[in-house]
């Protein structure tokens, strides 16, 4: 037989598998695990046992008519067909329905791992060690192949110029990373002890691929830990047993990046400013101080009481002279009153009338004021000037 090409090869795989009977209406048991749901609504997942697993594609309308949502570690029957994706050269169970048996064993493990650490005291927030806030060494203890430790190296880098960094490489997923995890911790502790904070994690992957950080002997591993430990593993989604034990934890690995180093550069700025902000406070006390001593200076303390002393004899000098004003004002005003009432009263005295010429006549004593109060025979007395007369009257007459 003749050579043939990739695409023919695979899709003569697809001929034969959608021929079979079998693989056109199989269902499949088992533990649902990398659940993940497609912008378009299509869902992707896979099935697993204890010894395997096959790829799953869901159809948006078979899972938007499920009696409830599913979720990694949900125990399912999946019915379908063997499909072959022919580009990209891999089989796949097309499901056509679903039915939940319960509690996958992963999920089941999980909970029960929980439930004896929970129970020993392992997951006390008490017990927890506080972060450092200016760390100097970092250590991570992570693959040194993946994703993961070179977003974390990027983003500690950016930030911080002054913290050393420490790489363990580890395994992260397989039967031998727990204890790799575990030995790793623990060599950081013993042999560099000067380390400030641990990172453990790994980038995101499916249940069985993040199970090493749900292992008892890495969270007894993180438990023991003298440095704080800051669990980073998979996306924001993934919990994990280490989530629970470390003193912190971190969404994904660049989330513990940049919650174990603070920025260098700001603290700079920040230090800068609260360094001109206090020279300039102080260059204010400093003046203020040099003022007062200037102002304390005994030829300034006189020159002052001269000033002030010329000041007050100004102020009485023109009090004095305000006050001399207002009392030549008032005698003043006193002198021609009184000689405008002097001047009234020559006037009016009865001597200088009488000396024009005028009489004042009286009867019995007193003052005639009108013709009424005398009759004819009626004796007065005229005062002139010079001398009085007696008199009689004749008759009386008005005006």
């Amino acid at each position: 037989m003749k050579p043939i090409r990739v695409s023919q090869l695979n899709s003569y795989i697809r001929r034969v598998l959608s021929s079979d009977p079998v693989l056109s209406a199989v269902s499949v048991v088992g533990e649902i695990s990398n659940f993940k749901r497609h912008g378009g609504g299509h869902v992707y997942f896979s099935l697993r046992d204890a010894d395997s697993k096959v790829n799953c594609f869901l159809p948006s309308d078979v899972y938007e008519a499920l009696p409830r949502g599913i979720g990694d570690g949900d125990e399912a029957t999946a019915t379908g067909r063997i499909d072959v994706y022919e580009r990209g050269g891999y089989y796949s169970l097309y499901v056509r329905e679903l039915a939940f048996q319960g509690a996958g064993g992963l999920a089941a493990a999980f909970e029960k791992q929980k439930a004896k650490l929970l129970a020993e005291g392992l997951f006390d927030p008490a017990r927890k060690k506080p972060l450092p806030v200016f760390p100097l060494t970092v250590a991570l203890v992570t693959s040194d192949t993946g994703a993961a430790v070179r977003d974390m190296l990027k983003i500690i880098t950016s930030k911080n110029d002054v913290v050393d960094i420490l790489i363990y490489p580890t395994l992260v997923q397989g039967p031998d990373a727990p204890a790799r995890i575990a030995e790793g911790i623990a060599f950081i502790n013993t042999n560099h002890p000067e380390t400030d904070v641990v990172i453990v994690g790994r980038g995101g992957g499916s249940a069985e691929e993040l199970w090493a950080f749900n292992e008892e002997i890495v969270a007894r591993a993180i438990f023991a830990s003298d440095i704080p430990v800051i669990s980073a593993v998979g996306h924001e989604t993934d919990v994990t047993v280490a989530d629970f034990v470390a003193d912190a934890r971190a969404e994904t690995p660049t989330a513990a990046a940049d919650m174990a180093v603070p920025d260098t550069e700001s603290i700079r700025a920040e230090t800068d400013a609260l360094f001109f902000s206090m020279k300039d406070g102080l260059s204010a006390l400093l003046e203020h101080g040099r003022l007062l001593t200037e102002a304390r200076r005994p030829a300034r303390l006189v020159g002052m009481l001269e000033n002030r002393i010329d000041l007050s004899a100004a102020q009485a000098t023109a009090t004095l002279a305000s006050f001399r004003a207002a009392v030549y004002a008032v005698v003043s005003r006193a002198k021609n009153a009184t000689t405008s009432a002097y001047a009234r009263l020559v006037a009016s005295d009865p001597a200088r009338i009488l000396s024009m010429g005028y009489a004042a006549l009286t009867k019995n004593g007193r003052p005639i004021l009108s013709v009424t109060e005398a009759a004819a025979g009626d004796a007065v007395a005229a005062r002139l000037a010079d001398g009085s007369l007696d008199l009689t009257v004749e008759g009386v007459r008005g005006n």
